[in-house]
């Protein structure tokens, strides 16, 4: 059975303060930008996993799931990055 919305969510809140453990920088903004990415990323994930890839999260504690959900949110970091980032003024 697929994950539901609420569930890529809910992971994806997760995931996103895991991103930002991974890809710490000058991305700017606080935990509730990196939250909002994180959902932004999970859904991204699981999107992608399933239209590109045809793979699909199976659940809530499927390690495929938190897999797609963590490079979702690090795509979406990585762009937040780029547009947003903090710039040196010095």
């Amino acid at each position: 059975m697929g994950l539901g919305f609420i569930g890529w969510i809910i992971i994806g809140i997760i995931v996103g303060a895991l991103a930002k453990l991974i890809m710490p920088g000058r991305q700017g903004g606080g935990i509730i930008v990196t939250m909002i990415l994180g959902i932004v990323g999970g859904l991204l994930g699981g999107w992608l996993g399933g239209a590109i890839f045809g793979v699909h999260g199976n659940g809530f504690f499927s390690l495929t799931t938190w897999i797609l959900a963590l490079v979702g949110s690090l795509i979406v970091l990585f762009i937040w990055g780029l547009i947003f980032g903090r710039k040196n003024k010095a």
